[in-house]
């Protein structure tokens, strides 16, 4: 009887967060990694990553997906260039977080780390080497191998998808100096009486 109320308990749980999760998304909420707009100060940018870099694949469709950026393949022909100092999917890693009663691994903790700059077509920097750190724990079960690896090309994903748009918040924040931006768009809300647009402080970085 106590293990048919428990499961009945846990199963009423589960429902509730469902159907949270359901308003949630109902009402416009986008989950961290979603992705926001983020207006670029450079009319073109470079990457510094390959082509086939899926992590290069996906900043660059975000880049497009804001608009008014386009992406360029030499850095000459830039006016922003991202420069990758350290590449994560070189240097991701995988590392024992903890083990059970008989010594083996019973949690792996999974690292995607980037170093990068930003800098302008002349070569100065307008943001200087930025390192973003992301972690994952994963629970780990040798009898269940297939499905462990299939959770751990999840979790990568997931955090190349954050990866991505911190990226994209902190290139947004990057002050520039003689770059021709493109033609603004309508005037904002909350335009002051000389039609130009309030000054609003950029967005903190999230660490």
């Amino acid at each position: 009887m106590a293990t048919t109320l428990k499961f009945f308990r846990r199963g009423a749980l589960y429902a509730a967060v469902l159907a949270a999760a359901l308003t949630v998304s109902a009402c416009g909420f986008h989950l961290r990694g979603d992705g926001g707009h983020y207006t670029l100060p450079f009319p073109t940018i470079y990457v510094g990553l390959p082509e086939t870099s899926p992590l290069a694949i996906d900043l660059k469709r975000n880049i497009r997906a804001n608009g008014g950026t386009a992406v360029v393949n030499d850095a000459k022909e830039a006016d922003g260039v991202i420069e990758v100092l350290t590449n994560p999917e070189k240097t991701k890693t995988k590392t024992i977080l903890s083990l059970n009663s008989n010594g083996r691994v019973r949690q792996y903790l999974l690292t995607y780390n980037i170093v990068f700059r930003v800098l302008d077509k002349q070569g100065q920097e307008l943001l200087g080497p930025t390192q973003i750190t992301l972690i994952r724990p994963i629970d780990f079960n040798e009898t269940q191998l297939l499905a462990k690896e299939q959770e751990e090309a999840l979790l990568y994903k997931d955090m190349q998808t954050d990866l991505v748009q911190q990226m994209m918040r902190r290139i947004a924040a990057v002050k520039t100096a003689g770059v021709s931006l493109p033609p603004p768009g309508p005037a904002p809300t909350g335009t002051q009486p000389s039609g130009q647009p309030s000054t609003i402080p950029p967005a903190v970085p999230i660490q």
